[in-house]
């Protein structure tokens, strides 16, 4: 069990974050703007993070951690502002699901910024990817959903912070990285909130608890432990288990909220769903094992 404590880690922060677009819907619903929503979740978990955290964080401060953090909180700030904003124009499962596709594009960040191998099946993969987000945002005159548009730029964002969460976790302490990159991601959507006009909050409770809601479970406590976990998971398995929050998102949006579930999104969503295994297993599983390692397993097999 101990062994596989990072994957067990990843899958309980996707089940987080599925349950995450319904505390989102609830803030928006609520009465928040999407900037309010952002600038809440994020001075929520700074907060605690920071205060639960002072001492170790205190201990281990680098300007590198620092620098990586900073980072971190930009590209959480990008993404999460298209994803919130997105949800306003889009469904749930929808968000969910195209925010997933990030999986896709993790290697292809490698591949530009550090010239990593990328090999033919990523590549199919990943056009996979695109005609199931295609299928799934596609109006029928062609025309794609505001909301979805903002979600695939949402997906982009996620796959920088996944990738480069993995490049920095396993060189700066954790507690520094979460909360500078929460810090950092607060001043930005509070800096926007103030440009745009949106200071006074006018919400209802229910908006009040799904901001609370985001700030201590799907921020706080989920990026905390994602930091964490992927210090102990590579960036394949991580990306390809995070991808399951779609999953979650979607079977709660049906669930509490009641959303139908059209032909052609359940379409999409399995096409989105493929090249995310087919992009992160190699399709492995497939492969016939080479004469060597059969001809041990038969051996072994006759020891027993």
């Amino acid at each position: 069990m101990k062994k596989y404590i990072g994957e067990i880690g990843l899958f309980v922060i996707a089940i987080i974050w599925g349950s995450g677009f319904i505390g989102t819907k609830l803030a928006l619903d609520g009465g928040l703007t999407p900037i309010q929503t952002l600038t809440l979740r994020f001075f929520i978990a700074s907060i605690i993070l920071g205060i639960v955290f002072y001492k170790k964080i205190k201990e281990n401060i680098t300007k590198e951690s620092l620098i990586a953090g900073a980072w971190l909180g930009l590209f959480s700030f990008i993404g999460f502002s298209a994803q919130t904003i997105g949800l306003v124009y889009t469904t749930v499962s929808k968000n969910a699901f195209i925010t997933a596709a990030n999986v896709v594009i993790v290697p292809f960040i490698g591949f530009i910024l550090y010239r990593r191998k990328l090999d033919k099946i990523g590549v199919i993969g990943s056009f996979m990817a695109l005609l199931g987000i295609g299928v799934l945002s596609l109006e029928p005159d062609l025309s794609v959903n505001f909301g979805d548009f903002l979600t695939f730029l949402c997906a982009i964002a996620f796959a920088f912070h996944i990738f480069f969460t993995g490049e920095f976790s396993s060189k700066c302490n954790s507690y520094v990285l979460t909360v500078t990159q929460f810090a950092v991601a607060f001043i930005l959507s509070f800096a926007l909130q103030m440009i745009i006009g949106q200071i006074q909050l006018q919400s209802s409770p229910v908006g009040f608890i799904g901001a609370l809601y985001l700030g201590v479970f799907s921020t706080a406590i989920g990026f905390l432990l994602q930091t964490i976990c992927q210090s102990r998971v590579d960036q394949t398995k991580s990306a390809i288990i995070l991808s399951t929050e779609s999953v979650f998102g979607t079977i709660m949006s049906v669930i509490i909220f009641h959303e139908i579930l059209t032909l052609r999104m359940i379409i999409g969503c399995i096409i989105i769903f493929a090249s995310i295994i087919i992009s992160e297993t190699k399709l492995s599983f497939l492969k016939k094992k080479p004469l060597e390692e059969l001809s041990k397993d038969l051996v072994e097999s006759q020891m027993e």
